[in-house]
């Protein structure tokens, strides 16, 4: 079945103690402030048509960087995705996390319906 995904987020996980000055940081760093989205600990921007900012505040563990992968498939993207290496850690609605063949993290996020399009999007058979 044909499915489309993106590289498309970069996320900044930083702790509580840090989170906001990562938010103002970053949002005068890139010259885009970061709004709060629709939880507390997630301040992001769009920074391009194809890539966005977010800044997560995280409970524990050390400050890193992440990307995430939007798809209007969840399940096919993490198939293809474990399929080329990836291991799945936990599942949600509507995201994944997975590490790539490092050990990196990453997440595959579910975009909502016609979002992604042949024109911003790979699109996989």
């Amino acid at each position: 079945m044909t499915h489309r995904s993106r590289i498309y987020v970069t996320v900044i996980d930083v702790p509580a103690d840090v989170h906001a000055d990562e938010v103002a940081f970053w949002g005068a760093a890139g010259g885009h402030p970061l709004r709060e989205l629709d939880q507390p600990e997630f301040h992001g921007t769009r920074l391009t048509d194809s890539s966005a900012l977010i800044v997560q505040r995280i409970d524990d563990g050390d400050a890193h960087i992440h990307l995430d992968i939007h798809t209007d498939d969840l399940d096919a993207e993490v198939d293809r995705v474990v399929a080329l290496g990836a291991t799945e850690r936990r599942r949600f609605d509507q995201w994944v996390v997975l590490t790539d063949p490092a050990g990196l993290d990453f997440c595959v996020v579910e975009d909502p319906p016609g979002t992604l399009t042949d024109d911003n999007a790979n699109v996989w058979e």
